[in-house]
């Protein structure tokens, strides 16, 4: 599957994953501080303007991402995901190294995560079944699920004007049906010989002193850093400090 994709720049290729609910946008802080860069921001199967599947795992996306690169000519990237978008990268490092020129995972590790969306989805599917007239009644129903403003706020920029109403830009039955899969760990064994820099979000479960183990089998060249104060949307909360990890890696 080709999958929509925005560039911009000059330079060292970079490309930008999101995550699960998200869309190429959610990166857009990050993809701004790339300044001598050419940025290319892929919104992934099931999201935003890409196109949809009954099938979500990750030799698929990586098979799109793959299949996107070679579309626009691009031999070799820099890859940076975050969390769903980080297995992705993961799983495209593994299984295709030669595309990979360095690996940039943030705060995400290559292991089976625990179930942690069912409210998510409980809200999500409330607001598809009520047929909303705005912006506002779409809030009120995801406040009864999810009481954390900063979430609702980003799920809501996936909502979109539809003909009758609004609807969810990203394909929600095939996110719910195919959630085990997205928990999974990347398929591929590896190991990817390049550099590979985990960043974890100081205040997130989701990269853990116990992964290591895993981490340096498939990725014997990793180093981590930690930014302190800063939960699993580490790039938005400190951009600028998520920024400079990621250009001081670029140099080296």
């Amino acid at each position: 599957m080709l999958l929509h994709t925005e560039i911009s720049g000059q330079g060292q290729a970079v490309l930008l994953l999101h995550g699960l609910f998200g869309s190429y946008e959610n990166l857009g802080v990050i993809a701004r501080q790339l300044e001598s860069c050419q940025v290319i921001s892929m919104d992934l199967r099931n999201h935003g303007r890409s196109g949809w599947s009954d099938e979500m795992n990750y030799p698929a996306m990586a098979d799109d991402v793959a299949e996107t690169l070679a579309q626009h000519g691009i031999e070799q990237v820099v890859v940076l995901g975050h969390s769903m978008g980080g297995k992705v990268a993961m799983q495209l490092a593994l299984s295709r190294p030669h595309l990979v020129s360095k690996l940039i995972l943030a705060d995400i590790s290559p292991v089976q995560n625990k179930p942690r969306h069912q409210a998510i989805f409980a809200g999500l599917s409330a607001v598809a079944t009520a047929n909303v007239q705005s912006r506002q009644q779409a809030d009120q129903l995801l406040t009864a699920h999810i009481a954390e403003a900063g979430v609702r706020a980003f799920l809501l920029k996936s909502l979109q004007k539809a003909a009758t109403g609004f609807a969810w830009r990203f394909n929600l039955d095939v996110l719910q049906s195919c959630y085990d899969d997205i928990l999974q760990p990347p398929a591929a064994t590896g190991p990817y010989p390049g550099p590979a820099l985990f960043i974890k979000g100081g205040d997130s479960d989701y990269l853990l002193s116990e992964h290591q183990g895993v981490i340096s089998t498939l990725f014997p060249q990793a180093k981590a850093k930690v930014i302190m104060g800063t939960g699993h949307w580490l790039h938005a909360e400190k951009p600028a400090a998520f920024a400079r990890l990621v250009n001081d890696f670029l140099l080296t």
